[in-house]
């Protein structure tokens, strides 16, 4: 039987199981709130919480993205794993904080801290909506990248029999069913057996990719053949690239809202902080693999395009199941798991979505079940809008929308990361701060066509502007003691 085949036999099963928990976890909610659709009820336990953290931090982009990036960059991409480390070391400095203030005032969305800190009347609304408007449009870049990644995935291993339009179609109908039938819960579950089938593909492609290279030392001899630049000693911007990512990556993730709403979501402070201790371990796993994965693709696919450079993982699947046909199967099982990764972060990106825009940008009750109603409604037409989208505008690398929406989200940093350490910031200097960094970044990066000085985000670059307008706005006028930043112990 043939790979394509074997494939859309693997993708029918794997699309019916999802339908399923859909269906278990519309009948398992409590009511129709936002918090029970959109947290579950603030019950994940510390085995599902961890999943459905690895699942949601590991999609599409770091699937195809990253192996992408380490076929055009070669070994210097290896500090992929230090940036996603980052994003571990420095959610410490925000979640155990935030957690139990979230749970005493029955947060919902990234906005309800906004307004918890900053207050309610116009300087602290408008700064509300600012972070929403800059989260909205870097959760839509993040769908966006998601469902076009799911359509090449399917094009690619099924052998065209699943054409990229009809995968793009057909896996965005599903994402939305289930997550529109048992919201946080179905997408909870699902992520769980998706990480689950994730990690069992990755191991079984990179043990066939060691295997079949000889070993990591005859692989590299391979890449000094075939591309000598691919593992020279990176020079002086390269390694300002490096740190500038860590710390672009390591902050911006820091304000994702799919994460922020899962810290929101853990059953007790005590199931979070074991959840990020599991997580801690997982880029060493996860962003290693798929790096090695990229520099595999150098020695077998010569003169890939920077867009094709994003196929080389479904490439690499051909090439397994040609190998023998006793490998399609694994190949498959590869692919599913790819393809699961996709889908986990998609559905998350899309709960998220809905609650964003129904609560705080339009300032809906974020206790009635009619703001949930409007979320799915939301919801819906924003994953038509994306995937229309996906269908025409093909022409852009998975990396390059990753840089894209984390150079936005990192302007949120200072009303999260440093207002919850600090009673000093006021809602007008942060919200001056976080127009001034986007202005950077947008301005600079995509106006001027200069997304990197030096080898620095200019995002980055952007956030010390940020930074230095919000405290220094702050400075004359401080209200110490106004806002309260701490709780009781959250056990």
């Amino acid at each position: 039987m043939s790979l394509g085949t074997l494939g859309v036999i693997g993708l029918g099963l794997y699309l019916a199981g999802l339908a399923g928990i859909g269906e278990w976890a519309r009948r398992s909610r409590r009511d129709a709130t936002p918090a029970d659709h959109y947290l579950a009820g603030r019950e994940l336990g510390v085995f599902v919480l961890f999943l459905t953290l690895y699942a949601t931090g590991y999609s599409g982009n770091s699937l195809l993205g990253y192996p992408g990036e380490a076929y055009r960059r070669g070994f210097s991409w290896i500090m992929s794993t230090g940036f996603m480390l980052a994003i571990v070391v420095v959610y410490h400095g925000l979640a155990p904080k935030l957690r139990p203030i979230a749970i005493a005032g029955g947060f919902v969305t990234p906005g309800d801290w906004i307004a918890h800190r900053f207050g309610r009347e116009r300087a602290g609304r408008a700064l509300q909506i600012a972070v929403a408007v800059l989260m909205v449009a870097a959760l839509a870049n993040f769908l966006f990248a998601q469902l076009k990644a799911m359509g090449l995935l399917a094009a690619q291993v099924t052998e065209g029999i699943v054409s990229y339009e009809v995968g793009v179609g057909l896996l965005a109908a599903v994402i939305l069913a289930y997550e529109t039938l048992g919201g946080m819960r179905a997408v909870a579950w699902t992520d769980a057996g998706q990480s689950l089938l994730m990690l069992l593909g990755l191991s079984a492609l990179v043990a066939w990719l060691l295997t079949a290279a000889g070993g990591l030392s005859a692989l590299t001899a391979d890449i000094l053949v075939s591309r000598p630049e691919a593992a020279r000693v990176p020079e002086a911007a390269e390694c300002a690239n490096w740190a500038s990512s860590i710390a672009l990556m390591g902050l911006a993730s820091m304000v994702y809202p799919q994460m922020i709403q899962r810290v929101y979501a853990a059953r007790s402070g005590t199931t979070l902080a074991r959840s990020f201790a599991l997580m801690s371990f997982m880029p060493l796993l996860t962003t290693t693999t798929v790096t090695l994965i990229g520099l595999a693709a150098i020695p077998r696919f010569a003169d890939l395009g920077d867009v094709q450079a994003d196929r080389v993982m479904p490439l690499l699947l051909g090439t397994w199941a040609a190998a023998d046909p006793h490998f399609a199967a694994a190949a498959v099982l590869v692919f599913l798991g790819a393809l699961a990764a996709i889908m986990s972060t998609a559905d998350s990106v899309l709960l998220s979505l809905g609650s964003l825009m129904a609560e705080d940008l339009l300032g809906r009750d974020h206790r009635a079940a009619e703001t949930t109603l409007l979320g799915k409604r939301i919801a819906a037409a924003v994953m038509i809008a994306m995937a229309g989208l996906a269908l025409v505008a093909r022409n852009i690398t998975l990396w390059g929308l990753i840089e894209l929406k984390m150079e936005l989200l990192i302007q949120c940093v200072p009303a999260f990361l440093i207002a919850i350490h600090t009673p000093r910031l006021r809602a007008g200097p942060v919200l001056a701060g976080l127009l001034v960094g986007t202005g950077i970044a947008v301005g600079v990066g995509l106006g001027l066509g200069l997304p990197r000085l030096a080898g620095v985000h200019t995002g980055l670059i952007g956030l010390v502007a940020n930074a230095a307008v919000a405290w220094g706005g702050s400075w004359p006028r401080t209200r110490a003691g106004r806002v309260r930043t701490t709780c009781p112990t959250d056990r």
